[in-house]
């Protein structure tokens, strides 16, 4: 009786010990920002210096990070985001590529400054190809900032970047312990910590009590059912915006077209209206082969093809409901494959 008892006392003492479930490999690229910035006292919150404040020392900043992920990180870049350029999402995306293709890496965390993140997101949405989670990351506030935000929000996103219900979602803008899709988020206010929301559709989900919790997904194609391949490209076409306002004139899209642009984003006021003064020069930079699409400064909701222009006589593009900075994103991308409008709409409708 005594030996059936210890017997059982091991057996349950095994079953006990199982070994935990294995963590996910993240690896942390950053390129600078206000998340690894620092400012001159605990309460300096404008005014800092971003990009000071390497990868290395972000992770040691956050030690719960290896409860929740085997982390490693690179530094990719060291700048202020809105000094982001062309080549620089070239340099970040075949790097994100091609960790993502290896085996022993589960998901990618890329630290980035708040000005431009939405648009190196949705760069990234469009030309990564992977399923495995990418999560953008940053933060309001400088590391030396009291209430800093940048820790939590790293730690939820390497959270984040490890979660299987994160994967095929498409890149992900992790902030304020909110999910964003990348197409959809955009940051609204200069300073608070509440910045990047998704007006109109809403944020894909809430990060809570170390868990990801997601409500809706983003609908249209990105990442690996996208048509973009930017492994052989050293360089994207010129594209620039034109600001719509009262009283404008030609002066931009003639300075534009002069420069050698590829494409223009005209963001127009209202539904994406185009001013007597400056359609002539757009009418005459689509007939020097300019690709003309038409975007809206409002911010939300959906530019209706042939509604205050019409497109299809002047062979303009719409921009559906991207606002102008990511129209530009994926004109520049789209002119990589082809110059018909009619695919590049299709393309619009698509992404």
């Amino acid at each position: 009786m005594m030996a059936l008892f210890v017997s059982l006392f091991f057996v349950s003492s095994v079953r006990a010990e199982a070994p935990a479930p294995r963590l996910a490999n993240v690896v942390i690229l950053a390129t600078g920002g206000t998340i690894a910035g620092t400012g001159a006292t605990s309460t300096t919150t404008v005014g800092y210096t971003a990009a000071t404040v390497g990868v290395q020392s972000l992770i040691k900043a956050v030690p719960e990070l290896a409860k929740v992920a085997n982390v490693t990180g690179e530094q990719v870049f060291q700048i202020a985001s809105e000094n982001m350029s062309n080549e620089h999402w070239l340099i970040l995306a075949k790097r994100v590529n091609a960790l993502l293709a290896q085996p022993n890496v589960d998901g990618i965390v890329i630290t980035h400054g708040t000005d431009t993140l939405e648009e190196t997101a949705y760069f990234l949405d469009l030309v990564v190809k992977s399923r495995k989670p990418v999560v953008l990351v940053g933060a309001m506030r400088p590391s030396t900032a009291l209430s800093a935000d940048g820790p939590i929000n790293l730690y939820n996103s390497v959270l984040l970047a490890a979660s299987p219900d994160a994967v095929g979602k498409g890149v992900l803008v992790a902030m304020n312990d909110q999910i964003q899709a990348a197409r959809e988020v955009t940051k609204t206010n200069t300073s608070t910590l509440d910045s990047f929301r998704t007006p109109e559709l809403g944020m894909l989900g809430y990060i809570q009590g170390s868990k990801p919790f997601f409500y809706r997904a983003s609908t249209r194609k990105h990442t690996v059912d996208t048509e973009f391949d930017v492994s052989a490209l050293s360089a994207l076409p010129a594209v620039d915006i034109v600001y719509g306002h009262a009283n404008v004139g030609p002066v931009a899209v003639d300075a534009f077209v002069a420069a050698g642009d590829k494409g223009i984003i005209h963001a127009g006021v209202g539904d994406g209206s185009l001013a007597s003064k400056v359609v002539p020069a757009l009418k005459s930079a689509r007939q020097k082969g300019v690709i003309i699409v038409r975007a809206s400064r409002v911010g939300q909701g959906i530019l209706a093809r042939n509604g205050e222009a019409n497109d299809d006589e002047l062979d303009f593009v719409v921009a559906d409901t991207l606002n102008a900075q990511k129209a530009r994103i994926l004109l520049m991308l789209a002119l990589t494959k082809t110059n018909s409008t009619r695919e590049i709409q299709r393309m619009f409708y698509t992404y």
